[in-house]
């Protein structure tokens, strides 16, 4: 079985979103969600509209995923890695060459994110400053 990772917050859950999940999972067999907890975000100085539990509850609700898990901090990548036996880690190509240390853990897949939508522009437009 070949495993696969992603991490994010998932806020305001929007088709790029289901597009990049649908990806991730579409290289492996069992796709693993990282999902950034409340206080991780604090600490990022982001906030969510919706809680942790209620992100997760949404996530466990799409097909493509098979096991959400909590993010709580920036170094966990690679012990989530290796405690799911992951083979393959994928994210945002905004991210591109910032994950590259996991290479040595597992095969590390930068994807192409959905440009028409993001989180940040739906937030702006409900904010009327899109």
């Amino acid at each position: 079985m070949k495993r696969v990772i992603t991490y994010g917050t998932y806020d305001l859950l929007h088709y790029g979103h289901i597009e990049l999940l649908r990806r991730a999972r579409a290289l492996g067999d069992y796709l693993i969600v990282a999902l950034s907890t409340d206080e991780f975000n604090a600490g990022k100085g982001k906030k969510s509209y919706f809680t942790f539990e209620e992100r997760r509850r949404m996530l466990e609700a799409i097909r493509h995923v098979d096991l959400v898990i909590p993010e709580r901090t920036w170094e966990q990548k690679a012990d989530d890695i290796r405690m799911y036996h992951v083979d393959t880690f994928v994210i945002g190509d905004d991210w591109t060459g910032k994950f590259d240390e996991l290479k040595e853990h597992c095969e590390v897949v930068y994807l192409e994110r959905t440009p028409e939508i993001s989180t940040t522009q739906i937030k702006a437009g409900l904010a009327g400053t899109a």
